[in-house]
């Protein structure tokens, strides 16, 4: 038997559906987003595995992974998230029902880190500042747009994944200190990753730039707000790259206005894209991007073959490299061999 292997219309790279094509077990339906929910529901009543984008404001609600939707598709047991995040899926409902829940994680990686780079490099040495000012004709002395370097900088990761792994290895390469915070990694670990383990609560007044690296979950949901940039450095930069929500954009802006910190650099926004009036589009020390640090032809290509090729060794009855919700992986073996036993 088949596994029918359910996505939208959304642009993927073409190695995506050619590495799918190879497989014989594999049955892929593409659902197209200008279809009623009621013809998409049908497809979505068979299928076995679920490819959705990662990103949630690009899933219309009504096709997020959420218990609804799971009540309806009794034959799911895989969801497959496009990139490593996976806000659109509500991982607890799919440990509670048996679903395995997969990520791409590392393949947008080094797009990502470089992205991150970019704007510490941007928000520190001006330079949107001065190109804007350029444009509008407003030219004054180059001292009136002095920067800083970030050699001998401080830099506090939060979260040494894939990605805050390969910004620490880029931030050493500017002479930078890199100190990182991570709950899931051992302090020998994160040395490993080129970073010095350090708490969070320690970490927070030392650095100079902090640069955002972790999921969006229960535990990091609104963890930079008032308090926190409070604790701060004063005039350090903060930098997102991670997912919208985990700051408070109302409190970085205040926090930005008083001067406590010294500028923005944001690739994610509560809602994307952030509405042309948001009042941190306003700043000058604020460095705006619209959720586009993995949006590269590498990173897009990596992440779709990634995809691909996990979800190719699933249906095989191996076990995936990237889970999210590990437990679940011998209950989703005996249905997978009884699906294709059928």
């Amino acid at each position: 038997m088949k596994l029918n292997l359910v996505r939208f219309d959304f642009w993927i790279d073409d190695i995506f559906e050619a590495e799918i094509a190879k497989d014989p077990l594999i049955n892929l339906i593409r659902c197209k987003q200008s279809d009623l929910d009621i013809v998409n529901m049908e497809h979505f009543r068979t299928a076995h595995i679920y490819h959705i984008l990662a990103a949630r404001d690009e899933v219309p609600k009504q096709w997020h992974v959420t218990e609804q939707l799971l009540e309806t598709c009794k034959d799911l047991i895989c969801v497959s998230s496009s990139g490593a995040g996976y806000d659109p899926v509500d991982v607890q409902a799919c440990t509670s029902r048996g679903v395995l829940v997969i990520n791409q994680a590392g393949g947008n990686a080094d797009s990502v880190a470089e992205h991150a780079i970019g704007l510490m490099l941007d928000v520190k040495h001006r330079i949107s500042e001065s190109d804007r000012l350029m444009r509008a004709g407003k030219t004054t002395s180059r001292e009136e747009l002095m920067g800083n370097q970030l050699r001998g900088l401080t830099l506090g990761l939060i979260g040494i994944g894939e990605t805050g792994r390969r910004t620490a290895l880029l931030a050493k390469a500017f002479g930078m200190r890199v100190l990182a915070f991570d709950p899931y990694f051992s302090q020998e670990e994160i040395h490993s990753r080129g970073a010095e383990p350090c708490r969070f609560q320690d970490l927070i007044p030392q650095a100079d730039i902090i640069s955002v690296h972790c999921p969006r979950n229960s535990d990091t949901l609104n963890l930079f707000n008032a308090t926190t940039f409070n604790q701060a450095k004063s005039g350090a930069t903060f930098i997102s790259t991670a997912r919208g929500g985990i700051h408070n954009e109302d409190d970085l802006y205040v926090a930005i206005k008083s001067g406590k910190i010294g500028g923005a650099g944001l690739d994610v926004w509560a809602v994307e894209p952030p509405p042309k009036d948001h009042p941190l589009l306003s700043l000058p020390n604020v460095v705006s991007t619209f959720h586009t640090a993995g949006v590269t032809h590498e990173a897009r290509f990596n992440s779709a073959k990634m995809g691909a090729e996990q979800i190719r060794s699933f249906v095989k009855g191996q076990r995936s490299t990237r889970i999210v919700n590990p437990q679940v992986w011998p209950i989703v073996e005996l249905k997978l061999k009884k699906i294709l036993a059928q």
